[in-house]
């Protein structure tokens, strides 16, 4: 997605690590215009499949997946990351490890959400190591729903969450693949 791609070019800062602060318009400060056109173009690109929920994880997946939900007309669930007095009952769990924070947190979804009826969306900022998408779809399988396809604003494709997908046969779509960072930019694939 060219806009996306400018916007990581132009905002974007590469920082030790391998790690991309996108927090000027993605996970701390939201570009609205831009998430719009995200949720425009996975809805594009997944319309072909019976979606009727989309998943993600707190904080960062929010954004992108309730313009993605807005646009296919489905609800949008997230995995919370930490326990609440409201949500602490019949869940489905699974814990995921976190790159950028290095910390594991145990993710949960309310069961009154998610069943075996739902074809399901997972939608995401990153994808890198591929732990949070696996620890959501363990989340499906438990349900019993059926995944259809993982979504991704930004993908590491240096890193090995791609291959997982790719090995388990998931339609996995990306709207900007970034090869390499080198000499502090960005190269997309």
């Amino acid at each position: 997605m060219r806009a996306l791609e400018e916007k990581i070019r132009q905002d974007g800062q590469v920082l030790p690590g391998n790690v991309l602060k996108v927090d000027n318009f993605l996970n701390h400060q939201i570009d609205p215009q831009l998430m719009f056109a995200i949720g425009q173009e996975f809805q594009r690109l997944f319309a072909d499949k019976p979606i009727t929920k989309i998943l993600t994880v707190e904080s960062s997946g929010i954004a992108p997946a309730v313009m993605a939900g807005l646009a296919m007309k489905v609800p949008v669930v997230f995995a919370r990351k930490h326990k609440s007095l409201t949500l602490k009952d019949d869940l489905y769990t699974a814990t995921v490890y976190s790159y950028t924070k290095k910390t594991s947190n145990q993710i949960s979804i309310s069961r009154k959400f998610l069943d075996a009826n739902d074809h399901v969306l997972i939608i995401d900022d990153f994808l890198a190591n591929g732990q949070a998408v696996e620890g959501l779809m363990a989340i499906i399988a438990a349900a019993d729903a059926t995944l259809e396809g993982v979504g991704i604003v930004i993908e590491k494709s240096f890193q090995k969450g791609r291959q997982l997908l790719d090995e388990k046969g998931i339609q996995t779509e990306s709207l900007a693949r970034i090869k390499a960072f080198a000499d502090g930019q960005v190269v997309f694939a």
